[in-house]
């Protein structure tokens, strides 16, 4: 029942057999072989198959929400047994948003991974939007965001503070002044990452806190993607300190100083009640806290 199950959550959601197939390593008689046995048992039909797509029924969508958790629940007691033996062993899917998964986690993958080797780290990198999705979809055991969620489902704590500054390339005329105010940011061209991104969230807040008017905006869905821009350009952006550190160091990019206190934000980890005993789970958030604010 497992594979088939894992087998019905992969076709749902890529909605084709022949990538069903080659993502699973079977053969595709054997998905279709899957999809009957589960149809068999559960008497009903799971797609819709006609030439053009596949859609899921009304049945498949429960069947599918519930599988997810199914499978969860099979992964953390198999865990669980692992651990009856006294053997940190398993996989730990971790889903982290942009800047905290290129920036920050992998100091705390590199620890993990010292204290114990045998531990498999899997990471997906996503905006914050996407890694509450992927948390609440059962699809990693735990969350590390910079933004903010409203969803009930999960359990969210803070582990660290965040200071955000103002950056631009060396030649833009308010990186060669000792301090601006916020009437200088008036008017300017920025360059800030998409919706659903913790960092999007926090400069949307800042341009109307300030009351701020834009010239123009690029929107550029990568961190790097944004310094590379500012590099060649002549617009501002909002990043995390830990984002420039490197153009800092080698004088590629300067930070704009406004008469202003600091920018700061959170970073939190989120997970599902249903990871609450997850040893694994609770190997980073130890790790996490120590770094705690």
């Amino acid at each position: 029942m497992y594979e088939q199950l894992k087998t019905f959550i992969t076709l749902a959601e890529v909605k084709n057999f022949t990538k069903t197939a080659d993502i699973l390593h079977l053969s595709q008689p054997s998905v279709s072989l899957h999809i009957k046995n589960l149809e068999k048992e559960f008497q009903t039909k799971l797609f819709i198959r006609s030439p053009k797509e596949l859609q899921m029924t009304p049945t498949g969508e429960l069947l599918y929400d519930r599988a997810k958790k199914m499978i969860a629940l099979y992964e953390q007691t198999k865990q669980d047994i692992l651990e009856h033996h006294d053997c940190v062993k398993g996989t730990l899917k971790i889903g982290a948003s942009f800047t905290i998964g290129e920036y920050v986690l992998p100091t705390f993958l590199c620890a993990l991974q010292n204290d114990y080797p045998e531990l498999q780290l899997e990471v997906i990198i996503g905006n914050t939007k996407e890694i509450v999705e992927l948390v609440r979809t059962y699809q990693t055991h735990i969350g590390l965001i910079e933004g903010q969620t409203n969803e009930k489902e999960l359990v969210v704590y803070p582990f660290m503070q965040d200071e955000l500054v103002i950056v631009a390339s060396n030649d833009h005329p308010l990186a060669h002044k000792q301090e601006v105010s916020i009437n200088d940011l008036q008017n300017q061209i920025w360059i800030t990452r998409e919706l659903g991104s913790g960092t999007r969230e926090y400069f949307n807040h800042f341009i109307r806190s300030n009351g701020l008017k834009v010239k123009s905006l690029i929107i550029i869905s990568s961190n790097q993607g944004i310094k590379e821009t500012l590099i060649r350009g002549n617009g501002l952006a909002l990043l995390s300190r830990h984002v420039i550190e490197q153009e800092l160091k080698h004088k590629n990019l300067s930070i704009v100083y406004v008469k202003h206190s600091p920018f700061y934000r959170t970073f939190s980890y989120l997970y599902s009640p249903t990871m609450k005993n997850n040893k694994l789970v609770h190997l980073l958030i130890d790790l996490l806290q120590q770094k705690r604010m």
